[in-house]
């Protein structure tokens, strides 16, 4: 994890102090207000016009003066790297109302059930812009760790058998039929979103791994691959959070990833596209 006590990029007082004064929509669709840079999309923000429109224009704004700092700090990644979602976190963690799988008080290693990695990493880069408080984190062993004490017991062994072979699903079925992007998730996407929900369902183990208290300050910004290290948000209001994709052909140390780690437990590859 790197961490900075000041934000490396550019982002304007006046577009802080906005973004301060906003809420996301009341619907449960969205867990937090989300950018999609590729198709230059906001969703789950409240307000009118001139709100939102504002609102776009600054996550449109930091999701760039992000991604160029990325590239910049990882240079050796910067021409294979994949811009992802970009967030604003404007509700406070603490106490929030949220089901188990998708609560973030719990520790647990980041997965995408709509968009499958086939191994490639989860970068992501988050900005405390609450002036007054911190945010806070708890982490735990790494996941090597976490994945030789559990992975067995999370079905690994079966997700690998079953391989990585296209969906046949009834709802991949229609999707297709109609003309929409089927999701075929690897056996190591499938696994993962299972040792995400695991992690969160296994009481004993979130109550009794040991833990480390992270205290992001107002203004720090922090780095860290979120698919292998375990994290819990156990307060905070007001973070930005920029993910971006590193192609798992792109690793300095490739053997690291949790992919890798997986199929030495497994002894099977778990994606066709690693």
């Amino acid at each position: 994890m790197l961490c900075f006590d000041r934000a490396p990029y550019v982002l304007f007082k006046e577009d802080q102090e906005f973004l301060l004064a906003q809420r996301q929509s009341e619907s449960r669709l969205h867990k937090n207000i989300s950018y999609r840079p590729s198709k230059d999309v906001l969703r789950g923000a409240a307000g009118g016009p001139n709100e939102l429109r504002r609102a776009h224009e600054i996550m449109r704004k930091y999701s760039q003066e992000v991604t160029r700092f990325l590239k910049q700090l990882l240079a050796p990644y910067a021409r294979e790297m994949t811009l992802d979602f970009a967030s604003f976190r404007p509700e406070e963690e603490q106490g929030r109302d949220l089901p188990l799988h998708k609560r973030n008080d719990l520790l647990h290693c980041d997965s995408f059930p709509t968009r499958p990695m086939n191994g490639h990493r989860i970068l992501r880069c988050f900005t405390n812009i609450n002036p007054t408080a911190p945010r806070i984190w708890n982490t735990t062993e790494g996941f090597s760790v976490l994945a030789e004490k559990y992975a067995a017991d999370a079905g690994l062994a079966g997700f690998a058998a079953k391989g990585s072979a296209p969906s046949t699903s009834l709802v991949g079925s229609i999707k297709k039929a109609l003309g929409l992007k089927a999701v075929n998730p690897s056996a190591y996407d499938r696994f993962m979103l299972r040792f995400h929900d695991y992690l969160k369902e296994n009481s004993d183990f979130q109550q009794n791994c040991p833990k480390v208290r992270l205290e992001f300050q107002p203004g720090w910004t922090w780095i860290c691959y979120t698919d292998s290290v375990p994290h819990a948000v156990m307060s905070g209001q007001f973070a930005l959070e920029q993910t971006v994709i590193i192609p798992l052909t792109a690793l300095i140390t490739p053997d690291n990833a949790p992919i890798r780690v997986l199929e030495r437990l497994a002894g099977k590859p778990l994606s066709r596209a690693a």
